[in-house]
């Protein structure tokens, strides 16, 4: 368990604005009482800390919303709350999720002093139409700049970058891949596209105002971007990451492991491993109801369920085979006392590695590039046929 971290998740969930394809729990506020917020925060941090105290905590994720529109005080507060219940890790990754307008790139500074030593930006394009179409509230020279600004104060980063986009072409995708490549330092985030429901795309799409890539294009960009980040050192990890060595994500990486985390704030997840039974903790979802839940019980935790272990190995191959290193038997055995082979269907499985899909070593089950590609149908078809009702502790 220590090999696959232990991290802390943050969760702010206010924005300037709600991008038109975005699902998170995020939400537009006129005013915020940031003090309130903070003393809420501490206080579901001393909720789980006396729960799942005294383990060695590898990484803290501020993720959103938009964290970045949070005071340098109120990431510091709950920076220094977290080194109460749980010692540090000397190489600890703190993360925090920044979108890069001018007003909260000059927070840089203060977020170092804080603590922070690893900022993602939210960039998602670098032309000013397709910002637009995103409903970005930043242009293409402040996205720039601020990529730059980041690299001066964090010696760790990353910004995402949306492809598949309405009207984009391999070779658009390629110049601006490129262009992106040359800014970033270690690790670069490239999401597809897609449309979620109950967005204002998904309402836009229905209505047929909103024209996708198709099936193959979607493909072909998907293998542009394999091809390009390959050849510049920047390998996938996992299906939308990409990172020089080293340079992985620490935080994500527990997710994808299946290691344990605690989730603070509205909406947050979490996954935790207390007195030998790994849970499944969930917060409000709404902010004021959140807010108000804290204050009241000091902790905001809707639910909190044993995950059984069949749960648990499908849980751990839905997250692990989203990684280039897949999923290890050492971890199959000690979430649900079997190997892999004991899990799934012997038959699929066989039909999978035949078909190209994915790869079985002595160390683990591992989904190849075409795989990961197809990662849903590679998912249902190892998962209809798992014996994971055999999975026990």
């Amino acid at each position: 368990m220590n090999e696959r971290g232990f991290g802390l998740y943050v969760h702010w969930p206010f924005c300037r604005a709600k991008c038109p394809y975005c699902d998170f729990n995020s939400h537009v506020r006129e005013t915020i009482d940031e003090a309130r917020w903070r003393r809420a925060l501490i206080a579901e941090i001393d909720h789980y800390g006396g729960l799942a105290g005294g383990r060695t905590l590898a990484s803290i994720f501020f993720g959103g919303g938009t964290p970045s529109l949070m005071a340098p005080a109120t990431v510091a507060a709950v920076i220094e709350r977290a080194g109460r219940h749980w010692r540090f890790d000397p190489d600890i990754e703190i993360t925090l999720e920044a979108n890069p307008s001018s007003v909260e790139a000059a927070n840089f500074e203060g977020y170092r002093t804080a603590g922070v030593n690893r900022l993602s930006l939210g960039v998602q394009a670098l032309n000013d139409r397709d910002l637009k179409m995103l409903g970005r509230l930043h242009d293409a020279a402040e996205a720039i700049s601020a990529v730059a600004l980041a690299r001066r104060h964090f010696e760790r980063g990353s910004f995402d970058l949306i492809y598949a986009r309405p009207g984009q072409t391999a070779a658009d995708w390629e110049s601006e891949l490129r262009q992106a490549i040359a800014m970033a330092g270690e690790h670069l985030s490239v999401y597809q596209l897609t449309i979620e429901p109950n967005t204002v795309f998904a309402g836009a799409y229905r209505r047929g105002e909103l024209a996708m890539p198709d099936e193959d294009t979607a493909a072909n960009l998907f293998e542009t971007t394999q091809d390009v980040m390959e050849s510049a050192g920047l390998p996938a990890y996992e299906i939308s990451n990409h990172a020089r060595p080293g340079g992985e994500c620490r935080h994500n990486l527990t997710y994808w492991r299946y290691g344990d985390y605690v989730g603070v704030g509205p909406g947050a997840h979490g996954r935790l491993t207390i007195d030998g039974a790994k849970r499944a903790t969930r917060q409000h979802r709404a902010p004021e109801a959140w807010l108000q839940a804290v204050e009241l019980e000091g902790h905001a935790t809707r639910t909190s369920d044993p995950i059984e272990p069949s749960d648990r190995a499908a849980e751990m191959l839905m997250m692990g085979l989203r990684l280039v290193e897949g999923v290890s038997d050492a971890n199959a055995k000690a979430e649900t006392g079997r190997g892999l082979d004991e899990l799934v269907d012997g038959a699929r499985l066989a039909r999978l590695v035949e078909g190209g899909f994915v790869e079985r070593s002595a160390q683990g089950l591992r989904a190849t590039a075409a795989g990961r590609q197809r990662l849903d149908a590679v998912l249902a078809e190892l998962l209809a046929g798992a014996n994971l009702s055999m999975a026990r502790n």
